[in-house]
């Protein structure tokens, strides 16, 4: 965000029930339209899509039937300006304090849209996280959630230095240093470490989804979009597919997922950090998937299978090389490898 919003994704609940969520900003979309290669990082490539029903003729949303129970003076609070970003369910706008002047990212979504009740949960379970997770250093900040006959407002901070990607594609080669890859490779995991403190997994970490608070390099970066996260109990499993396919760990298409899918998905942007490129590729899911499988079932590391180890053994030691025991998969339990990273 700018807004908070980002690629386009498959969501659910942890019950299996999936719900599309298109959410695109206008450099997503020119990132779209771009065709892929397979040496540069590109847009991630997302999961094939359930489609929600179409409104019936005549029933009230659930989203027009509900109080959230959040306060109704947004008017009174807040002048909206500029468009940032929109998605399926309403836009994203910059927006100007009335009290102090301070510039805020504004998420506007349109009750008349919440055609089911998953989807008026789906919007209670985004506040309830951006809530939990109030105060992290690396996590967009929430302010306040607002509703009227129409609309939810969730109002949080603005984030104008741009997505992970954008930098990563503005690098030599698209690639960072060594150096520098630590530093967002710790701030990341950092994220994963208070989500899973909190019983919650984000399950759609990529580049797209982490954003600069401001265009500085030494910017902090700050991780959005938690549409598709959700709590999960102590030794329970996630049993639906959710996420963009670059990044999907192999518990997820097992049906069997947890917080290390998060691990796994940061391990994803770690290679991409350090070598400009994806470490899959194929014009298909089912062909990206195959290669996730691979590295899965022989237990063979990405970076052995693209680049040096040498390469990457000094980067932050324990930080990065536990990063490649993930992909050794359970070699360290997740716990053990975000003790040491952070």
């Amino acid at each position: 965000m700018g807004a908070c919003l980002s690629a386009t994704k498959v969501s659910g609940g942890s019950s299996g029930n999936t719900t599309a969520h298109h959410r695109k900003t206008a450099t997503n979309a020119e990132k779209q339209s771009q065709k892929p290669n397979n040496q540069q990082v590109r847009c991630s490539q997302p999961l094939k899509n359930k489609q929600k029903p179409e409104k019936q003729s005549g029933i009230i949303p659930w989203g027009k039937r509900t109080d959230f129970g959040y306060d109704k003076d947004f008017d009174q609070r807040y002048t909206i300006g500029k468009l940032l970003g929109h998605g399926q369910f309403g836009y994203t706008y910059v927006a100007i304090d009335k009290v102090n002047g301070d510039r805020v990212a504004v998420k506007k979504i349109d009750k008349n849209k919440m055609i089911l009740p998953i989807a008026v949960e789906d919007v209670k379970r985004e506040v309830k996280i951006l809530k939990a997770l109030k105060g992290h250093e690396n996590v967009v900040q929430f302010y306040n959630a607002f509703e009227d006959d129409s609309y939810v407002y969730i109002v949080m901070e603005l984030c104008e230095g741009g997505e992970l990607l954008d930098r990563i594609l503005a690098k030599k080669d698209s690639r960072y240093s060594e150096k520098d890859a630590a530093v967002v490779v710790r701030q990341m995991l950092k994220v994963a470490a208070e989500c899973h403190l909190h019983g919650l997994v984000h399950r759609d970490m990529k580049p797209e989804n982490f954003l600069f608070k401001s265009t500085r390099p030494d910017s902090p970066l700050k991780a959005t979009d938690f549409g598709l996260s959700d709590f999960i109990k102590p030794g329970k499993r996630f049993r639906d597919i959710v996420g963009s396919a670059y990044y999907v760990a192999p518990e997820v298409l097992k049906r069997r997922s947890g917080p290390e899918s998060d691990v796994w998905s940061i391990g994803v942007i770690t290679y991409i950090l350090l070598c400009g490129k994806r470490p899959f590729w194929d014009k298909t899911e089912d062909g990206i998937f195959k290669e996730v499988w691979y590295i899965f079932i022989s237990r063979t590391s990405i970076f052995s299978l693209r680049v040096s180890f040498y390469f990457i053994i000094n980067i932050c030691r324990h930080n990065i090389t536990s990063v490649l025991c993930m992909f050794l998969h359970h070699a360290l339990s997740y716990e053990i490898h975000l003790a040491m990273c952070i």
